[in-house]
């Protein structure tokens, strides 16, 4: 089955290299930033032009891609009308996700304001060079990682304190996880299991302050897609479950509040004969020291005594065989087309010396490293596909209930 993917497209032919996030203007890493200038602190930058308020919600939607919600709309009525009403502003309309379109990225994104190459946080799994080892970023934290050494630059919320209260509303598992020290500390820490209880408490947070910024995360949708998939009626579900969620919202929380919807990453389905076990072609791992990122974005570790060829052989075997699936890049041309954004030089050895980027609907395992149960994961992300890497920003109306009139005798 795996054969039947080999290409021949020479390294000369490889397609052009998608543009990079819009980072500093019109990405994820944009949000927190303009809410806090919206909010009224001028030491922030409003780049996406959002409308002044006293509270400011951000609902950040795990797997939630900007195409899927189009194409799934009829499961979420509410965001249909939002969307075909949302035209009036002046803020875009469409984000970009940070690459790689992951959580662990895309989140630390969003808490710190700036790039991936900036905060460090580089895939869901990445290599640390000072324990030569791969280490996980978003839920198995390595013990001999330091969060606050790993991303030591300062969050918006950290920035904040003081000056505009702050609170973030997830599931109580994340309060003391490594990924929120990271990523997202600072301020308030809320948690509620439920969907529904995320919302209300949510609302009552906002209500007890005149001004606020609060961030409420969402995580089940994700879940539905990696399991099911997109089009699967639990996926479906999940949206519907969502719809009605930021109805709920809209009609709790105090009139002046300024609510916004977005996304960590899309997603896309990958079907079983399209997920490749990589380590069978000896080809594809010659001189490779360690494997890392997501199945969707494959970071390559080469050997310390690698031979100065051994790269370029490593670029050209890859592109032999998937050259017309994915796009096959080393690091420092990934660091010059700017998909990480500004690289700090601590940061640089986390990424690979070969990237391999999907292109076409297909996976890249390396089973002798991931347990083999992770092959059956149907929802997928991580390259920088449109698909993957368009989310939307959606500001969502606050419903004021109608008065009601007098009683009739």
């Amino acid at each position: 089955m795996e054969q039947a993917h080999r290409t021949a497209t020479p390294p000369s032919r490889q397609p052009a290299l998608p543009a990079a996030p819009a980072y500093g203007s019109n990405t994820i890493a944009d949000v927190l930033t303009s809410a806090a200038a919206a909010a009224g602190d001028a030491r922030f930058t409003n780049a996406l032009k959002l409308p002044a308020a006293r509270r400011i919600v951000v609902v950040l939607v795990d797997g939630l891609g900007k195409s899927l919600l189009k194409h799934k709309a009829g499961h979420a009525p509410f965001l249909r009308g939002v969307m075909a009403a949302d035209g009036a502003g002046e803020h875009p309309r469409t984000l970009h996700a940070a690459f790689p379109s992951t959580t662990a990225t895309s989140l630390a994104s969003l808490g710190t304001g700036v790039g991936p190459g900036r905060h460090g946080m580089l895939g869901y799994d990445v290599l640390d060079p000072d324990q030569d080892k791969v280490v996980n970023l978003l839920g198995n934290w390595d013990a001999g990682v330091d969060p606050l050494r790993w991303q030591p630059l300062p969050t918006v919320f950290e920035r904040l304190e003081g000056h505009l209260p702050t609170a973030t509303v997830s599931l109580p598992k994340f309060e003391h996880s490594p990924m929120t020290k990271a990523a997202l500390r600072g301020g308030t820490f809320l948690g509620a299991t439920t969907p529904l209880a995320r919302v209300q408490l949510a609302a009552e947070t906002l209500a007890a302050h005149p001004g606020m910024l609060l961030y409420l995360y969402w995580s089940e949708l994700d879940k539905a897609g990696h399991a099911h998939g997109t089009d699967s009626v639990q996926w479906e579900h999940q949206l519907e479950e969502l719809d009605a969620g930021m109805k709920r919202l809209a009609a709790a929380v105090p009139a002046d509040t300024l609510i916004l919807l977005t996304a960590d990453h899309g997603m896309v389905d990958v079907p079983r004969s399209a997920r490749i076990d990589y380590s069978r072609f000896p080809e594809l791992v010659a001189g490779v020291r360690h494997t890392a990122g997501e199945p969707r974005m494959v970071h390559l570790y080469l050997e310390p005594d690698a031979g100065p060829g051994t790269r370029d052989n490593l670029v050209a075997a890859w592109l032999e065989r998937f050259g017309s699936k994915a796009w096959v890049l080393t690091r420092e041309q990934a660091v010059e087309a700017g998909w990480f954004g500004e690289v700090r030089p601590e940061a640089a050895g986390r990424i690979g010396d070969v990237l391999v980027a999907a292109r076409e609907t297909i996976a890249f395992y390396d089973l002798r490293r991931v347990r083999p149960p992770a092959i059956e994961m149907v929802g997928q992300h991580g390259s920088i596909t449109k698909a993957e890497r368009e989310v939307p920003l959606l500001r969502i109306p606050v419903t004021v209930p109608a008065a009601k009139g007098r009683r009739r005798r």
